[in-house]
């Protein structure tokens, strides 16, 4: 049967070099997969039909369409066909040689040198739900209906104020709710006036680094850490020295400092990303009195405390002591939903009209219907109630699936600093492993893992996946991690397997 997907790689194969008949039609197929002309999830027309279009044996476009399988370019679904992926390789794993081949060179002179260094580095996956993409939360579980309810008593008639721009650092109502919230739930020391409201926490750390960092001035960062505050530094061209982290978080050193001191200093305090350690007091306490000798602000990313299975509370940095050299961030997209894009940052008194001011000239904050409709939510214990719900259903989760990993793999599998909180769980690999290889081959099979050697900044790495598991059901749970097993096993042969009951 004639086809136009059969049509379109007859005028590709042209365009080939000569070669053999199968590596032409393997280049053309990628090439076509990877310009956009056959987009994810399209169908590919039956070996039988394709050869008998394109003239080929079906020996051929079976070699082909294995070989494709095999990497990553498309999926086989028994009795519907065959598909293009969701998720390509080329695209999920971004190359460093993005900019550096001869078709692109031209291009690559449309950008700066930082724009291509962003593009050669970017790592967020096109994907952003499903097992077991990493720190997104159930987003079905969200009391939406609830929350409709009061947008749309707030839309009925909003006032002129709430449908212009914010200069404010976003809505006082949402900025007095946060203040209460913060100082009960996290220890946090502030009032209304020193929050900002931000469209998430890469907003936040972009307006930090350009209006405290100059051009070469130095940042410390977690290692391993978030790769989205390496990118955002290296656009705002901020020097970056990794700090290693162990069990008790980063391991800073003791004052006086010798050489640069860093003008910026990120941390996860309550819940290491990704590793998941917990800063003990002693380093807290070193940090903030490190920060205050060198004139350095700490940036306190507070990503997702809310979610701690087990255990005390752990307080924020930012409440340690009195008037800290401390810029506290945190986010609605892991208690609420990543959509919503908001965030917020707690100022310290010294910087925080400014910086409210800077935000507004970059930035034109807005969305205030939305963020009064979240300081109701908040304010009617709508969000402490989400909460507490959201944490039983996460601990039932990651419980299962470290069961999975335990059962399958045994204990080693399981990360170094489990602490029983967060939204992701680390699978420990050898140290021989390839796991942007394993990582790649899972999402050939619609597995979304990242591998744990791309959060490292220098050489020295440790192998493993970040799975996720707030956003997938324990009825799919399994399903899925079988699926991983054997991208896993085929990379680690000389991983043992736990005799299973």
């Amino acid at each position: 049967m004639r086809s136009l997907i059969g049509d379109l790689l007859q005028i590709r194969l042209a365009e080939q070099p000569e070669d053999k008949l199968h590596k032409q039609l393997y280049n053309a197929i990628r090439l076509t997969i990877l310009d956009g002309s056959l987009v994810p999830m399209s169908r590919l027309p039956p070996s039988r039909d394709l050869a008998q279009q394109l003239g080929f044996s079906r020996n051929t476009i079976l070699t082909v369409y294995e070989q494709l399988l095999a990497e990553g370019y498309i999926v086989s679904r028994q009795g519907s066909g065959t598909f293009i992926a969701q998720t390509l390789p080329d695209t999920f794993f971004s190359s460093p040689e993005i900019l550096n081949s001869e078709e692109d060179s031209d291009l690559s002179q449309a950008f700066s040198l930082r724009g291509q260094t962003l593009l050669n580095h970017s790592s967020a996956s096109p994907q952003q739900w499903g097992a077991f993409i990493p720190g997104v939360p159930d987003v079905t579980a969200f009391p939406h209906a609830l929350f409709s309810k009061i947008q749309a008593r707030i839309s009925r008639r909003p006032g002129a104020q709430q449908l212009t721009y914010s200069c404010q650092g976003g809505s006082p109502d949402l900025q007095l709710a946060l203040a209460d919230y913060l100082r009960v739930a996290r220890s946090v020391h502030c009032s209304p006036d020193q929050i900002l409201i931000t469209e998430g926490i890469h907003q936040a750390f972009d307006l930090i680094s350009r209006m405290l960092c100059n051009p070469g001035d130095n940042a410390w960062i977690e290692e391993p850490a978030y790769w989205g505050i390496r990118n955002i530094l290296r656009m705002n061209d901020v020097r970056i020295t990794p700090v290693s982290v162990d069990q008790y978080g980063m391991n800073p050193p003791d004052p006086p400092l010798t050489g640069r001191p860093p003008r910026l200093i990120f941390v996860t305090p309550s819940h290491q990303y990704p590793l998941g350690s917990v800063m003990s007091l002693e380093r807290r306490q070193r940090l903030l009195a490190l920060a205050r000798y060198s004139g350095s602000w700490i940036v306190e990313d507070d990503y997702d405390s809310e979610f701690r299975f087990s255990g005390q509370p752990i307080p924020a940095l930012q409440g340690l002591v009195r008037d800290p050299p401390v810029i506290y961030i945190g986010t609605f997209s892991k208690t609420l939903y990543p959509a919503l894009r908001l965030g917020y940052v707690v100022l310290p008194k010294a910087i925080a009209s400014a910086l409210k001011t800077a935000h507004g000239e970059l930035y034109r904050g807005g969305h205030l219907l939305a963020q009064n409709a979240l300081a109701q939510f908040i304010t009617q214990g709508h969000y402490t109630a989400h909460i507490r719900r959201m944490r039983l259903l996460y601990a039932r989760r990651r419980a299962f699936l470290a069961g999975l990993i335990t059962r399958y793999l045994g204990e080693p599998a399981l990360g170094d600093f489990n602490n029983n909180a967060g939204l992701h769980l680390i699978l420990n690999l050898p140290l021989t492993a390839d796991d942007v290889a394993i990582a790649q081959a899972a999402s050939a099979q619609g597995i979304l893992v990242r591998p744990l050697s791309r959060y490292y900044f220098g050489t020295r790495v440790h192998k493993g996946l970040l799975m996720g598991f707030a956003c997938v059901p324990e009825e799919e749970m399994e399903r899925a991690f079988l699926k991983l097993l054997p991208c896993i096993h085929r990379a680690c042969p000389e991983l043992e397997l736990p005799t299973r009951g």
